[in-house]
């Protein structure tokens, strides 16, 4: 089927904004349910025209991005108000090689490594990755105060490979921590932290990309429908998981339901190239 420009229907961007909200704040990828939802339910997302997909996406992380703006607003100005040159360079760090890989490597990644079968294995990896790394930490008790310039970068590195559609940034910049002796608490911050300037970022440069491309009236309401939803959703996810036990649940329950999406879309595949 050729691409559609404009076919995203109002119902379909706004369930998918909706569910911007939880799987950003949680260690389960935003980036790969967007893929992942529309496909196994049939949607026509994936025969979208390309600039209406992106624009689309770029919309929700915009809306994700400006709700967690809001709710974590009073944290990012007290931390930036009390943040010595040792705190200062291990956020720079935490966002230096996601930066890189984001501007070097993001289009090969979209291009080879955006299908189900690749967001399924990205969520296996991650998932045994986060489930080892929060048992191997079960007593670990260091604060955000006390993040260093190494810690930053293991960080930042986890962000660089959250870029492959299915890792999930949350989930890995909070294997990151745990694996660096972060309390979960602390773990949340820090990832939190580290995630919010890339998010803003790498919406900033898509949608500079994006600029000026001519959608047709459709599919701007859909973009716009979306970013309201995921705003929406986020605002009201953060204000939730960001102060309740969330924060300090063990990792292994996101690892486990991780573990069945990938199952699920593998078993698919499988069904499907046998049905041929």
């Amino acid at each position: 089927m050729p691409p559609r420009r404009g076919a995203l229907p109002l119902r379909h961007a706004v369930a998918l904004g909706l569910v911007q909200g939880p799987t950003e704040l949680l260690p389960v990828s935003s980036s790969g349910h967007t893929t992942l939802i529309p496909w196994l339910a049939g949607w026509p997302y994936v025969n979208l025209d390309g600039d209406v997909r992106k624009s689309f996406e770029v919309a929700l992380h915009a809306g994700a991005g400006a709700a967690l703006a809001i709710d974590m607003r009073r944290e990012l100005i007290g931390r930036a108000g009390r943040a010595n040159l040792r705190q200062a360079g291990a956020l720079a760090l935490s966002l230096a090689p996601a930066a890189l890989v984001g501007v070097t490597l993001k289009r090969p990644i979209e291009t080879h490594l955006g299908g189900p079968r690749s967001i399924a294995a990205g969520l296996l990896g991650g998932a045994v990755a986060m489930a080892v790394a929060d048992t191997r930490a079960s007593g670990a008790s260091r604060q955000l105060e006390e993040v260093g310039l190494m810690d930053g970068l293991v960080v930042g590195l986890a962000q660089a490979t959250a870029l492959i559609p299915g890792v999930s940034r949350n989930g890995a910049t909070l294997t990151a921590a745990r694996a660096r002796g972060f309390d979960r608490r602390a773990s949340q911050e820090l990832s939190w932290t580290a995630a919010f300037p890339v998010i803003l970022g790498a919406t900033a440069l898509k949608g500079g990309r994006l600029a000026g491309r001519g959608l047709d009236r459709r599919a701007r309401a859909a973009i716009a429908v979306g970013g309201i939803s995921s705003f929406l959703s986020t605002l009201a996810s953060a204000r939730v998981m960001r102060r309740g036990p969330v924060m300090e649940r063990p990792l292994l329950p996101f690892a486990l339901y991780r573990i069945l999406l990938a199952l699920t879309v593998l078993g698919r595949l499988r069904d499907r190239r046998r049905s041929r």
